[in-house]
């Protein structure tokens, strides 16, 4: 799965790739950098950690992110 957020804070997308079956976690954060996850469950917290819903041009997309994140992972309920 991977995933472009348009954000309120950037003129390039932040992107959150997450591949269970190759072992890749990573985030394009606001600024640019990028930070790299042992699992998703830890790319899942620094998210909930680190971005709110309103620094996305549409927050539903954030939303949309978190739900798609614990499909990925096979974290549900949640």
């Amino acid at each position: 799965m991977e995933m472009n957020l348009d954000s309120n804070e950037s003129a390039f997308p932040c992107q959150v790739t997450v591949d269970p079956e190759n072992g890749v976690y990573t985030i394009r954060t606001f600024d640019t950098s990028g930070r790299t996850f042992a699992d998703g469950h830890a790319l899942l917290a620094w998210v909930k950690r680190n971005w709110e819903p309103l620094q996305f041009q549409d927050p539903t997309v954030y939303l949309h992110l978190l739900h798609s994140v614990k499909e990925e992972i096979g974290d549900f309920p949640s």
